[in-house]
């Protein structure tokens, strides 16, 4: 790639800050409360104009991962900051109940994308968190090869330096860390990534007479593609959000011309992708209202800002989370939290699910997949943290994601108050503070299983 030079700059220092998160997704947000909660000054950088990550830039407007298949018992398993969100989504009426999900096997729970973000906006502010927003983290400076002094934004007021003694990555992209330094993976090793996929919301739709459209309508497109009709996956998702007149979709699927995943970190892929997105969104959309009863008279009320990217890099850290852990029900001495989320794979023109063998059905997550390698006073928390291809098929939903960024932001605070750098943190203390704010490790689970 050819180069320019450009005049040496002195970039003004927007602020000093205990704890810098970068990424406002449910970690994020988690993180950012956990860390102000604690009394930390900190700052919360957005790229966008509100909070809430995939959930609501990329339209998902479910929360996966909230619950587990505990010995045939539905559970809701994620706990602290967690709760406030959804007592809070409730309370607006903005939460429908937890649905059966992914062959009827798993919980899921779809809530009103708009009163998410407002809701998202009170915590972080309630909790004494300041917020950053349309600031785009484009770099880092090294104040020693294994610390970071400050993270570069872009802003619509010009190019500023944040400084911080603790930095959480929260980017979903690990864009802090590799920026530092870390050492990360990208994909499974041979080229391939998780397909992302292209959300939107469907309004209008006569719920009397649509039912249970989400049992119908793959059955639709089933037919359809033996009279020789193609739709970009199998598996699709279509479900009412709270008011049962809207409906999200989930069926596209975002290749590039060569059948590769379109990957989230090129951004002539992501340009492509958002306009192909966008045009099987259509596609499909025009499929369901010509053949599913009570969409006769439905339209697209939004497609997603952002393409909905599930897996780039994945930082590797202390210990990196495995598809075996996650089938495995593995338990950690140095737990933060539970996921219950299958392996969930999105791969070419299909998903592919695997579920734990373990009736228990969860696994603990342990500290470490927080703490990069090389980097003494970084985090990362959400899909970009340490964790194989496989096991990050499992724990990259919102509920893990909502565990990594309470402990992290609770580490940040710990590591300062110690003074020692988060890989030396003693852990025992850390899940005390967890267990207080409400959070659950499963570690009587743990016990009664060992």
């Amino acid at each position: 790639m050819k180069t320019i030079s450009e005049a040496r700059r002195e970039t003004p220092v927007y602020g000093e800050f205990d704890v810098v998160v970068v990424g406002g997704g449910p970690a994020g947000i988690a993180a950012a409360v956990a860390a102000g909660r604690a009394g930390r000054s900190t700052l919360l950088i957005e790229r966008y104009g509100f909070l809430g990550g995939a959930g609501t830039a990329a339209g998902l407007s479910t929360f996966c991962g909230l619950h587990a298949n505990v010995h045939g018992e539905h559970r809701r398993v994620i706990r602290g900051v967690c709760d406030d969100v959804l007592e809070r989504l409730e309370s607006r009426k903005a939460l429908r109940e937890p649905h059966l999900s992914v062959q009827k096997r798993i919980q899921a729970q779809a809530y009103d994308i708009s009163a998410y973000k407002i809701v998202a906006d009170e915590l972080v502010l309630e909790a004494g968190a300041k917020p950053l927003f349309h600031a785009f983290a484009v770099g880092a400076l090294k104040s020693a090869d294994d610390a970071i002094e400050a993270v570069i934004v872009e802003t619509k007021s010009g190019r500023r330096a944040v400084r911080g003694r603790m930095f959480i990555d929260c980017s979903g992209d690990g864009d802090l860390a590799a920026w530092a330094g870390a050492p990360y993976e990208v994909g499974d090793g041979k080229g391939n990534m998780l397909y992302p996929s292209t959300m939107y919301r469907i309004c209008g739709v006569d719920p009397a007479k649509a039912g249970e459209a989400w049992e119908k309508i793959p059955q639709l497109m089933e037919e359809a593609e033996r009279m020789g009709r193609r739709f970009p996956r199998k598996k699709p998702i279509v479900r009412p959000q709270p008011n049962p007149i809207e409906w999200r979709a989930n069926l596209t699927q975002i290749r590039n011309p060569d059948g590769s995943a379109v990957s989230g970190i090129d951004a002539d892929q992501l340009t492509y992708g958002e306009i192909e997105g966008r045009r099987q969104c259509w596609d499909t959309f025009e499929f369901i209202r010509g053949a599913a009863p009570g969409f006769e008279d439905a339209y697209i009320v939004e497609i997603a800002p952002q393409i909905g990217i599930r897996e780039t890099r994945r930082v590797q850290g202390e210990y990196m989370l495995s598809e075996d852990d996650v089938l495995g029900c593995a338990d950690f001495a140095d737990a933060i939290g539970v996921n219950g989320w299958p392996v969930e794979a999105h791969v070419a023109g299909d998903v592919k699910f695997l579920f734990a063998r373990e009736k228990r059905g969860f696994n603990q997550l342990p500290y470490r997949m927080i703490v990069p390698q090389k980097v003494d006073n970084l985090f990362v928390a959400g899909r970009c943290a340490s964790m194989t291809h496989g096991g990050q098929s499992a724990a990259r939903v919102s509920g893990p994601c909502f565990v990594m960024g309470q402990a992290a932001g609770a580490a940040a605070h710990l590591a300062l108050q110690s003074g020692v750098a988060p890989r030396r943190l003693d852990v025992g203390k850390l899940q005390e503070c967890l267990e207080r704010d409400g959070a659950y490790l499963g570690r009587e689970a743990a016990a009664v299983q060992a």
